[in-house]
């Protein structure tokens, strides 16, 4: 499913306009968005939770060369379905 699909949807089971779908969509995005920046966790009920882990620097191996290389830490977004989606997906 593309955005646009999902969009449709948004807006076929909420009987709004695709134009309102859109800015809901843009919303939730930017809340799980500001929410991680803070970092802080998003917990949806029924869906699961948005977290942020911080991968550390490390050393590794570029596969073409071989050669040894740096790799920066950087944060990494995470989520961990809810019971309520693993079991619907399962």
């Amino acid at each position: 499913m593309k955005k646009a699909d999902l969009l449709a949807k948004i807006a076929e089971d909420a009987d709004i306009s695709k134009t309102a779908a859109d800015a809901a969509l843009k919303s939730f995005i930017d809340c799980i968005t500001s929410t991680l920046q803070a970092g802080d966790k998003l917990s949806l009920l029924g869906l699961g939770t948005f977290s942020v882990n911080h991968r550390p620097a490390r050393e590794g191996r570029n596969p073409a060369t071989g050669e040894k290389m740096q790799i920066a830490a950087k944060n990494v977004a995470k989520f961990k379905p809810g019971k309520a989606l693993s079991e619907a997906i399962n």
